[in-house]
């Protein structure tokens, strides 16, 4: 039986391990046929000489990992062993990081197609952002806004989204415009909140160097020397989404998410966002990126949700 010794001494073992040995046990789970013992600051693996090459390369890729960020859990673990985790490794940089945010947080995009998306928007003064939930969409387009305004590259932030559950003039619900609206913008405050200190963005917001409206709103304007980001792009109408796109001004970065796999509009109504998608797909200046499961980076859960929904859509 063939045998493996890794060194774990530039580490500290029980944080990469976690707590009750919860990572370790993961990696065991991944490699049945690997008898994997972690003693201190060595681990010694055995088996068979193919298996363990494979083994040493996926430990190398999560110990530079834990190095770099000081952190690991299932979800990083998961993806670097169950996906092409080799071109997430080789494509990572140090200096990729897009924000420096609050508590010492790194905001950067933690997947080759999150990486991939963060170029199309260097790239491309318009960009479609699409896949499933959690899979970072809003939360990279947020941090591209907020680089772009820390480096001056923009004056101000727009964001908006179509208010669907509550009808686009939102008037029967009690309160002023930013009462009724917020429900619908919790998580772009949840990721503005990590980027930009909370005094900080309450003053953003109140001089309107970021602004935070429905798209109805959005109709009349002119959108100079902005970063503009319509979030839940799927819900927006023919109508909207052309309203949208035409109020591109000078120095404008447009940023466009959306799921179409999780569409609330009323049947017969074509989703806007699948229809820009197709009469642009062509067009020079237009970026458009596809994120799939496989750059969830919330709970490990959230994918094998997503693909369980999937195989029954697809089999319907």
């Amino acid at each position: 039986m063939n045998e493996l010794i890794i060194d774990l001494s530039e580490t500290n073992p029980s944080d990469f391990f976690g707590v009750k040995n919860k990572n370790l046990s993961f990696l065991k789970r991944h490699f049945p046929k690997l008898k994997i013992v972690a003693r201190g600051g060595t681990m010694k693996v055995y088996g068979d000489e193919e298996q363990l090459e494979e083994f040493d390369k996926r430990m190398e890729m999560l110990l530079t990992h834990f190095s770099r960020y000081n952190a690991i859990d299932e979800n990083v673990i998961e993806r670097l062993l169950m996906t092409d985790g080799a071109s997430d490794y080789k494509s990572e940089k140090i200096d990729d990081v897009l924000v420096h945010g609050n508590r010492g947080l790194l905001i950067k995009p933690k997947t080759d197609n999150q990486r991939k998306l963060v170029d199309l928007c260097k790239k491309n003064d318009l960009v479609f952002a699409i896949g499933p939930a959690g899979t970072g969409k809003t939360y990279i387009g947020v941090a591209m806004a907020v680089k772009a305004l820390k480096e001056k590259q923009v004056k101000r932030i727009i964001i908006t989204r179509p208010a669907v559950e509550a009808g686009e003039n939102l008037g029967f619900l009690p309160g002023d415009l930013k009462e009724k609206l917020d429900p619908y913008m919790q998580p772009i405050y949840d990721a503005l909140r990590d980027m930009i200190p909370n005094e900080k963005l309450g003053s953003l917001i109140e001089k309107g160097t970021i602004q935070i409206a429905p798209l109805a709103f959005m109709r009349g304007r002119t959108l100079d020397n902005a970063y503009v980001i319509l979030d839940e792009a799927q819900n927006t109408t023919h109508a909207q989404m052309k309203m949208f796109l035409t109020r591109m001004g000078k120095n404008a970065k447009f940023f466009v998410t959306g799921d179409p796999g999780q569409i609330d509009l009323p049947r017969r109504v074509i989703s806007g966002l699948k229809e820009a998608l197709l009469i642009l797909k062509e067009t020079e200046g237009v970026g458009m990126m596809y994120l799939d499961d496989k750059d969830v980076v919330r709970h490990r859960l959230v994918k094998k949700v997503i693909e369980a929904y999937k195989h029954i859509e697809n089999r319907n």
